[in-house]
């Protein structure tokens, strides 16, 4: 079967799966189901509100969904999620890069319960490094939101959310191994007591790897990590809170046909003080701080980079009946400390911000500003604007319009040789119209927007000597596309499809922008039997290019994963995924194999 084959069995699909929804009356179920399937969201607005109440095109992948798919690398759960694409050099802790609605893996923020992390160099997040086991909740939001969240939110923000103890001491324990020589073990602690909360976890991976470039030889990676949540709430409604969670170990890659590796570090940290001031206004102070390090050995030698942010966020919700708003102020700080000598070592950034959420049902209002003052580039003020509007109990109308803004990097900055301290940030503007019908059986949701970035910082050859070597504000690019999704929970099923089309345009060129495929497909089903959960994924992605000429293709392709878990007693469980069952081989960038077929088993006691 073709890819095209596949899109076309995807579009068949979300429709046949969208039509018993109508017929579903809403008290057909019970509130966690609707919970479920119109989930709170709160890095769409700084607040809580369900999904159909977000105004944004919002995905949400939750600890149920995590524990059955039991992913390897975080972005095997983002991969084809609606307008999300995903490419890297290979699996199991290579480099790897995240695209939101076609923006650069640089223009999309990772956010780990509220704190930013990054590599200050090279602008993007370490995606490959984080294990998904320590987190309970994904949320996906798409499109603009520089005007909450300031610079590089031009695609859309990630945050992941890590789990907070709840009832009696629950303990946890995981063991497993498969394909490559993986071996994976985890254990966690969780509960809660007299307004105390707590969470502590721990998880290691290890694996010998596969020859990801023919002839170098297999790549291993080593992953350990730790995880450690607290937090009190006081009679008064006051809280306060510390998260910790640090990841370390290696990879190894081949570089220019040379043997390397990596010594990694991500690490994020903070504390927290929430206090209600009066009845309606709340006032919340996070201290944070976030490091991506890394250590190569091998290929043009030895290289460190090492980037520390450090984050004071000042944050006020005042409720005035029916109506919210928020506003704020932060101050963030960037260091490097590397073997490179780059021209300037850090910078600041102070902002503050505000957004109001009104509603005057059926019409519901989200506007927000912020204002950016950053030593390095200057100053930006994004904003957007979003409007809902309840056609009847089942559908819900939103048009949306944003500013957002991709800051230069420290590389872009202040690379010896190679940078331009006189660039300009990439500045982008986006429309989008939706609509979204919610049930008590299911949703489907149906998103069209449009992206337009100027000031693309493209790195070119000045002198002409045949070497790229200092970037540049020259270029123009336009994205539109459309996002249809749609899930439902019917007779033990739970079932999920999302199907995208993005066209990321290079306005110089023509050209469509560098590994982003135009079309995805994503089909996830499971089913409960008793003590048994059976279920699988079908992924399809059209075809790409590696390179901004459009010259070097990369086919399309289609892959299936089977999984099964089975409760054999009391506490106790094993769980089997197949993953590629039918051994695809294909590439997301050029001259870099992913993954063949893989097994995995693995057996769980605890909660």
């Amino acid at each position: 079967m073709t890819t095209s084959r596949y899109f076309r069995w995807g579009l068949a699909s979300l429709c046949l799966g969208a039509t018993p929804l109508t017929n579903a009356a809403p008290n057909d179920t019970d509130a966690d189901t609707e919970q479920r399937l119109d989930p709170v969201v709160v890095s769409a607005t700084l607040a809580p509100r369900t999904a159909s109440q977000s105004l944004s095109s919002v995905s949400v992948i939750d600890e149920a969904t995590l524990r059955r798919q039991d992913p390897t690398d975080i972005t095997d759960v983002l991969r084809a999620q609606p307008g999300v694409d995903v490419s890297s050099n290979g699996s199991f802790g290579k480099n790897s890069s995240v695209y939101l609605r076609g923006a650069g893996s640089q223009s999309t923020p990772l956010m780990i319960d509220g704190i930013r992390l990054r590599s200050a160099t090279a602008g993007g997040p370490s995606w490959e490094f984080l294990d998904p086991r320590m987190f309970e909740r994904v949320e996906v939001v798409r499109g603009p939101r520089g005007s909450l969240y300031g610079a590089d939110a031009v695609g859309g923000v990630v945050q992941l959310f890590t789990p907070e103890g709840e009832g009696e001491p629950t303990p946890r324990i995981t063991l497993g191994g498969g394909s490559f020589d993986t071996r994976r073990a985890s254990a966690s602690l969780s509960g809660s007591e007299d307004g105390t909360r707590y969470y502590v976890a721990a998880s290691r991976l290890e694996s010998d790897g596969y020859e990801i470039v023919d002839g170098e030889g297999d790549k291993g990676y080593d992953n350990t990590t730790g995880l450690m949540s607290l937090s009190h709430t006081f009679e008064s409604g006051a809280e306060l809170g510390v998260l910790g969670l640090r990841a370390r170990g290696n990879t190894e890659f081949d570089s220019f046909g040379t043997p390397s590796d990596t010594d990694y570090v991500q690490q994020v940290a903070g504390v927290y003080g929430e206090l209600p001031v009066t009845d309606t206004w709340r006032s919340r102070l996070t201290l944070s701080e976030a490091r991506d390090e890394r250590e190569t050995h091998g290929g043009t030698g030895e290289s460190v980079f090492d980037t520390r942010t450090r984050t004071a966020r000042w944050e006020n919700t005042l409720a005035l009946g029916r109506h919210e708003l928020v506003a704020g102020a932060e101050y963030a700080r960037d260091d490097v400390d590397s073997t490179v000598d780059y021209d300037e070592d850090s910078r600041d950034n102070t902002a503050v911000f505000t957004q109001a959420l009104l509603d005057f049902s059926p019409l519901t209002v989200q506007a927000a500003l912020r204002h950016d003052d950053n030593e390095a580039y200057g100053e930006e003020t994004t904003g957007s604007l979003a409007l809902g509007y309840e056609l009847d109990d089942i559908h819900t109308l939103r048009a949306s319009y944003g500013t957002a803004f991709r800051a230069p990097t420290f590389n872009d900055l202040y690379y010896p040789g190679f940078a331009n301290p006189d660039l300009d940030p990439e500045e982008s503007e986006s429309v989008e119209l939706g609509l979204r019908g919610q049930l008590g059986r299911g949703f489907w949701d149906l998103a069209f927007y449009q992206t337009d970035i100027d000031d693309l910082i493209s790195n070119i050859d000045t002198d002409g000597d045949g070497f790229v070597d200092t970037p540049e504000n020259v270029e123009r690019a336009r994205i539109r596309g459309v996002e249809l999704s749609t899930g439902a929970e019917v007779l033990d099923w739970s079932l999920r499809a999302a199907l995208t089309y993005t066209d990321p345009e290079d306005r110089e060129t023509g050209n469509q922008l560098a590994r982003r495929a135009k079309k995805s497909l994503r089909f996830d089903a499971d089913r409960e039997l008793g003590d048994w959960t059976l279920g699988g994924s079908v992924i399809a992605q059209g075809e790409r290019y590696d390179d901004a000429e459009n010259q070097q293709r990369l086919g399309g392709f289609a892959t299936f994963d089977l999984r099964a878990s089975w409760d054999f007693a009391p506490g106790w469980s094993t769980r089997l995924t197949l993953e590629n069952l039918l051994d695809k081989q294909y590439q997301t960038v050029g001259g870099y194999d992913s993954a063949g077929r893989a097994a995995f088993l693995s057996v769980s006691f605890g909660g």
